[in-house]
């Protein structure tokens, strides 16, 4: 569905309203060839053992990265850290390269934040909105609005929450984001708007960001659901 841009920037603030806090930044620390992107909380079950933190895999496996931390997704104030370096999880992320999807069962956060006195203060994406088989076919080659929301990379390395307003398309079993995004985007959610045949509109998460040249495939949930929960990857 594509909408009008009132109607997009409505979308954008209510999104960061429901979701804004299931989103964290990425980073590797491989100086050589470091790496930001956008990991996001989603809870796949009622159960919290159903929770997982999800984002692209070829983000991840390297040594040294970390998940940045935002005041508003912890608490009690100031007992966290900035960061949570990744070799303290475990366990840790599981990588399906061929999905392009890695996982990270957060049963290891909880702990690691309990360890340390504080707790986290999330609002992971519910799985009540992730997208179907039916929402993914009725994506067609006319464009229809996106919404990403990611932890872009300003200049003086800082790390904001942003949501995107795109357009994505699909060819086949192929979803697209139709442009390039900025760096700090990839493993980051997709959301779009739609209505069934009833007419009733609702929000759906389409999967996440895939790195790409000129634009970005979408790993959908139809190929998320598959790896969760988390099973062993090539981790």
């Amino acid at each position: 569905m594509l909408l009008d841009s009132d109607a997009e920037n409505d979308v954008a603030y209510e999104l960061c309203q429901i979701v804004g806090r299931a989103i964290l930044p990425y980073r590797s620390s491989d100086a050589t060839d470091q790496r930001f992107g956008t990991a996001f909380f989603f809870q796949g079950t009622d159960d919290p053992v159903g929770e997982s933190l999800l984002t692209a895999a070829d983000l991840v496996g390297g040594p040294g990265g970390e998940l940045g931390l935002r005041a508003s997704v912890t608490e009690p104030a100031g007992v966290a850290p900035e960061a949570v370096a990744e070799a303290e999880i475990r366990p840790g992320w599981a990588r399906f390269p061929g999905d392009g999807v890695a996982v990270l069962p957060t049963g290891g956060l909880h702990r690691y934040a309990g360890d340390g006195g504080w707790r986290w203060r999330v609002q992971p994406v519910p799985a009540g909105i992730a997208a179907g088989p039916e929402v993914i076919a009725r994506l067609g080659a006319d464009a229809g609005s996106a919404f990403v929301l990611a932890h872009g990379v300003r200049e003086d390395g800082s790390r904001p929450l942003e949501v995107a307003i795109e357009r994505v398309v699909r060819d086949g079993d192929t979803v697209r984001i139709t442009t390039e995004l900025p760096p700090g985007y990839v493993g980051a959610p997709v959301f779009v708007v739609q209505a069934d045949a009833a007419g009733d509109v609702s929000l759906y998460c389409l999967g996440l960001v895939l790195p790409g040249v000129g634009g970005h495939p979408v790993a959908t949930f139809d190929r998320i659901s598959a790896v969760l929960p988390a099973t062993p990857g090539d981790d």
